[in-house]
Order: C-alpha cells, then structure tokens, then sequence
C-alpha cells in the first residue's frame, strides 16, 4: 500500500521522502511505558537493567525522569526495584533477581519472548539450535543463555561452512529479531544446504517492524540519492536498514540526530529519503526534515506509506491496573 502527503517549504527542487512506517515499533512503545508507569506509580529509585531500548536520547530522557540505569543487577541496592530491558535476559540474570530479593518488571518484548521460548521447547526435544545473530547483543546473550549447552550461534554464511552438529538429523534454526532479511535468507539456505534435516520457527522470528521498515527501504531505493536513518549505533534494526539501502547502491547513513548530517553527504542529492529505526523518537525525525529544509535546503516533503501497522502489546500484568497513569515524559 503506498499513498503520499506532501509539505512544502519553498520550491527549491530538492525534495524529502518520508518513509512509513518507521520509528518506535509495539515493543519499543510497551518498554518505554513500563519505565514510565513504574516511575509514577511507585517513583524512585526505579533501576533498569541495560538500555530499555537501544537510542541514546530515550535513555537520557527516561534517566531526567528519575530511572537509574544499570549494566548488572549487582549494581542494584538488594530488595530494589528493577526493569529487564525489551532485548531479554538469560534465566542467569533471573536467578540473580529473586536471589538478591529483586522486584522484577519484566519488559521484554513479547516476540524476543517468543524465541526464548522456541529455544527452550526443542532443547527438550533434544535437537541442537542453531541461533542467526549478532554476537554481544544484548538479545542474542539472552537467548542463547536459554540452553547454553545445546545452542551455537552462526553470525555468517562462512561460520555453517565449519559447523559441527552432534546430530545433523535433530537440528533447527532460530534467529535474533531485529537482523537483515536478506542477509538471514542467506545463511538460512547455506544451513539448510549442510543440513536437509533442519528445521525452522514455526513463523519467522525478525520481527514484523523490523521487515516492514527494511521493505520500506527497499521500495523507495530507486526514487532517492541517498537514505538517513535516525538511530543509534547500537541499534541493530537501524544498522540493518542502512545495510539494506547500501546493498540497493543508495548512499546511506546513520545518525542519532539532525546535528550529525554532514553537507557533504546530500551533495548532489536532490531527492533524500528518510526513516528510523524501531527505537528512534519521532521528533527526533521531525527535527531533522526541519534541519533538511531549513539548513540543507531541501523543500517538500512526501509521505511515503508502504505498509500500515497497528499492532500493540499488553503491558506486563503488574502495571496494566495502572495504565491509565501514563507520565507526561515526551518521546
């Protein structure tokens, strides 16, 4: 589905595409709630566990608001309250919770919950799993922390080239949610080259935001000169849409805000396309089509609309009594 809105400012002949859907994804929203409920409802010190979300500007703000960010639960005061973050966490970090009398609110989002679970149902069944993602990611440590034992994580088509698999005829594949489709196609079909016997999620695990906003990219590809993607380096998804746009031959670029765009990135670029990844603010894309206009001289603006999305998740069961009490905190 495609429709278009279009703004001007000036008829400069250089133009903006704006990409939808882009931006915070249901997870991202529920995440991002949960920190600002459990601030309201039972005020600080509220301490979260890694990044809630992986953008710099919405752990800032939530930091402002009085959440205590934290890398390992040792840090946090035993008998405290704390917030596990929308990546997951391994049955470890659980274990050290009730063991220091910690008050979890788990945020996870309810599709890395997913995959945790598919993890944990065949390592029952006795196959091996085989988990496509990144390593150090924050979701891929949780993950695999599920059946350390029996999971082997593959980040590239070479590393199935050397895989040793106890029993190649009881294997499956699992997958971090936020990688490149095409990039996971690949090394899905090498897997299942070695090894005819494997087998896969009953529904893909990259997750719905994350493939709509790559398939957004690639269909406005051929219109623009160049991509920026609001979000931060440590974002996978964002990472991976300008991936996708490289590999369409767009110039592509990734920033945390407007005051990173660099002139000579849009030289020679009259039409620029812009989206963010799953964890990115709005107005942080708002401030950069301003920034395009007003610095850049860029002038109208189309509203590109790929695909519609309206999924929303509950929040955990603890706080939902409470939903009503969202704070004020704009993101």
């Amino acid at each position: 589905m495609s429709s278009y809105r279009t703004t001007s400012v000036g008829d400069t002949g250089r133009n903006i595409l704006l990409l939808t859907p882009r931006g915070f994804c249901a997870g991202v929203v529920r995440a991002i709630d949960v920190v600002k409920i459990a601030l309201d409802v039972f005020g600080s010190p509220i301490y979260v566990r890694k990044e809630i979300v992986h953008n710099r500007h919405v752990v800032e703000e939530l930091r402002g608001a009085g959440a205590i960010f934290v890398e390992e639960l040792s840090e946090v005061p035993e008998g405290a309250r704390v917030i596990f973050s929308a990546h997951g966490v391994s049955p470890a970090v659980r274990q050290e919770a009730v063991a220091r009398r910690l008050a979890v609110i788990d945020a996870t989002c309810p599709l890395v919950t997913k995959v945790h679970l598919e993890a944990k149902r065949y390592a029952q069944r006795g196959y091996t799993i085989v988990l496509i993602g990144h390593k150090d990611h924050d979701e891929v440590i949780g993950t695999l922390g599920e059946e350390p034992t029996v999971s082997i994580l593959v980040e590239t088509e070479a590393d199935v080239d050397i895989l040793q698999l106890p029993d190649p005829s009881r294997v499956v594949y699992l997958t971090q949610t936020t990688l490149s489709l095409d990039e996971t196609t690949g090394i899905i079909a090498r897997l299942k080259q070695r090894f005819p016997l494997i087998e896969g999620p009953p529904a893909q695990d990259i997750c719905y935001a994350t493939e709509n906003r790559q398939l957004a990219v690639k269909a406005i590809a051929p219109q623009c000169q160049a991509l920026l993607v609001v979000g931060s380096r440590n974002s996978s998804n964002s990472r991976r849409l300008v991936e996708v746009c490289e590999l369409a031959g767009v110039r592509s670029y990734l920033v945390d805000d407007a005051g990173e765009v660099k002139s000579e990135w849009l030289m020679g670029v009259q039409t620029i396309a812009v989206t963010a990844g799953a964890s990115a603010p709005e107005h942080l894309v708002q401030d950069l089509i301003a920034s395009l206009q007003s610095d850049h001289g860029f002038g109208s603006v189309e509203q590109v609309e790929i695909k519609e999305e309206d999924v929303r998740f509950s929040l955990p069961a603890e706080l939902v009594p409470h939903a009503s009490r969202l704070t004020s905190i704009t993101l």
